[in-house]
């Protein structure tokens, strides 16, 4: 559903990313870790059409998003780690907004709409502003939206971030559920080892552009000889503190620049 050949991204003289090959199966819910600055907000940039590689191959679902762009964005959704719902509307309307973008037909995002509200234990709330809503329900909300148009893919960018462990697993006992009953397939990022750790079917671990490891988690804690994902996480990245990467609502700004722009 997603491979990637010897990716590369360069800025001047960085290497943002150095040659990075990885595939996603359908269906597969694939965990993509690394520090801050180790080059995975860039190579989700680059898959998801809001940079072009310097060299290297991409395809999602059998299409290359560099030259059949706006079928490769009708492919996946994406939910960025900062907010992206409109709060002075409701539930449904929010959901509406999102089915109108993707051009879904009238009959279906409604019938969509209410699965997946009620999938995800909104469909009490649909009619009440999304302002009113705790945390955790906002983020069901975008990830339930995120999977409306039907997309083979959908990209999670620290989807947990900043919620208690109660939602966290709540939200994903939610998209285990959709992926397992329509098979999406998930890549997502988080820095909560646990959660890579229970829900990813592989991981892959980046670190100063290069991949430095994939496979299942059981595996990857064999590789480095340790018992707990982040101890491997560590072993493999260090424990020098990284700087922060670019703010996601950049990234959720720019591509939704791009998609009406490609939409003209």
């Amino acid at each position: 559903m997603i491979r990637v050949q010897n990716l590369v991204k360069t800025f001047g003289t960085l290497n943002a990313v150095n040659d990075v090959s990885f595939e996603v199966a359908e269906g597969e819910i694939f965990a993509f870790l690394g520090p801050n600055g180790a080059g995975k907000t860039t190579t989700i940039k680059m898959l998801t059409t809001l940079l072009k590689p310097t060299s290297g191959k991409i395809q999602l679902d059998g299409l290359d998003p560099q030259v059949q762009r706006n079928e490769a964005r009708k492919r996946f959704g994406i939910v960025f780690q900062d907010p992206s719902l409109d709060g002075d509307l409701t539930a449904s309307e929010n959901m509406e907004i999102h089915g109108v973008l993707y051009h879904v037909p009238h009959k279906l995002r409604r019938q969509r709409t209410e699965e997946l509200l009620k999938q995800f234990e909104l469909w009490d709330r649909r009619n009440d502003q999304v302002k009113k809503f705790s945390g955790g329900m906002k983020r069901r909300l975008e990830i339930a939206r995120g999977f409306l148009h039907t997309p083979r893919i959908l990209f999670l960018d620290e989807p947990t971030l900043g919620l208690d462990p109660q939602s966290r697993n709540q939200l994903w006992t939610h998209i285990k559920k959709v992926n397992e009953a329509e098979r999406v397939t998930v890549f997502l990022t988080t820095h909560y080892m646990d959660e890579a750790d229970r829900v990813a079917h592989r991981i892959g671990v980046i670190d100063h552009g290069k991949l430095v490891a994939q496979g299942t988690p059981a595996a990857i804690k064999e590789q480095t000889g340790t018992t707990t994902l982040e101890d491997a996480f560590l072993a493999l990245t260090g424990s020098t503190i990284r700087e922060e990467s670019a703010s996601s609502a950049d990234q959720m700004r720019q591509f939704a620049k791009m998609w009406s722009g490609g939409k003209r």
